[in-house]
C-alpha cells in the first residue's frame, strides 16, 4: 500500500553568491512498513529530503503526499499538528529534553497528544523495555551513554505510534555495538508495529539491514534497490 508519494521534488537553497540545488526532480513512492535507506555522499541531498518528507522544510517546487494529505496546502498550524500525528523523528544529535528523564522524554509527544495517563504510562513502559531501557527509565540525558540516549530517542520517536519514523544518521554518534543493538531494535519494531522507516545514512550497516537503497548524487536519484518487499 503506498503512503508516500513525491513527485518531481525539488529544493533550490539561494545565496548573494549561489544557488545550490539540494534535491532536484525527486520522483519516488513509499509503501506502508518500508525499511529504507537514503544513502550518498556528503552534500547529496540526504537530510535535505528527509526534512522536506517530515515537514521540517517546504519544497521549492513539487509534491509531497503523505496518505492523500499534500504537505505544501497545510496552513503552519495544520503542518505542526500532521508532524505531531503523523511522523516520528530520530537525530543524530538525539535532542532529548535535559531536564527530563527518559521515561518524561518518551511521554512527551503522548502529553501534547493529550493520552490518557494510564494508556501514556503503558505505552513509555512498553517502549523503554523493548528499547532494553526499563531500568533506566527514571535517568535524565546527562546519566544516559550516547547509545541509550539514541534508544531513548527511538522509543520516543515510536511512543505515538507514528506512521512513519525519519532518521536523520541514527548510528552516527555511536560505537559499533551500540549501532547494530539500535538498528536490530528499530528492525525488530518496524516488523512488529508495520511503521515505515526512512534513514539517511553513511553507515554501512543501516545499508546492509535496509530492505530498500535509494542512492543519491548531486539531489538526483541515481539508483534505487528494492532487496525485500514489506510484510505488512
Amino acid at each position: 500500500m503506498k503512503v508516500l508519494e513525491l513527485k518531481n521534488v525539488n529544493k533550490i537553497y539561494n545565496s548573494s553568491e549561489v544557488k545550490v540545488h539540494a534535491v532536484n526532480e525527486v520522483t519516488l513512492d513509499f509503501q506502508a512498513a518500508e525499511f529504507t535507506a537514503i544513502v550518498g555522499p556528503s552534500g547529496s541531498g540526504k537530510t535535505t529530503l528527509l526534512n522536506l518528507i517530515g515537514g521540517l522544510d517546504m519544497p521549492t517546487s513539487g509534491e509531497i503526499i503523505i496518505d492523500g494529505t499534500d504537505l505544501s496546502r497545510l496552513k503552519p498550524s495544520q503542518l505542526i499538528d500532521f508532524r505531531l500525528n503523523n511522523i516520528g523523528f530520530v537525530f543524530q544529535s538525539y535532542n532529548l529534553i535535559p531536564v527530563l528523564t527518559a521515561k518524561e522524554n518518551v511521554e512527551f509527544i503522548m502529553t501534547l497528544q493529550k493520552w490518557p495517563q494510564k494508556e501514556k504510562q503503558e505505552r513509555t513502559l512498553e517502549l523503554l523495555n523493548g528499547v532494553g531501557l526499563g531500568d533506566r527509565m527514571n535517568s535524565r540525558p546527562s546519566k544516559l551513554s550516547g547509545g541509550e540516549q539514541q534508544r531513548v530517542a527511538v522509543a520516543r520517536a515510536l511512543a505515538s505510534r507514528p506512521k512513519f519514523v525519519l532518521a536523520d544518521e541514527p548510528t552516527a554518534n555511536l560505537d559499533s555495538k551500540s549501532a547494530t543493538k539500535l538498528l536490530e531494535i528499530m528492525e525488530k519494531l518496524n516488523h512488529e508495529e508495520k511503521i515505515t522507516f526512512i534513514f539517511s545514512t553513511h553507515d554501512p550497516r543501516v545499508m546492509k539491514m535496509a530492505h530498500r537503497v535509494i542512492t543519491l548524487e548531486d539531489g538526483k536519484v541515481v539508483s534505487d534497490e528494492v532487496r525485500e518487499e514489506p510484510s505488512i
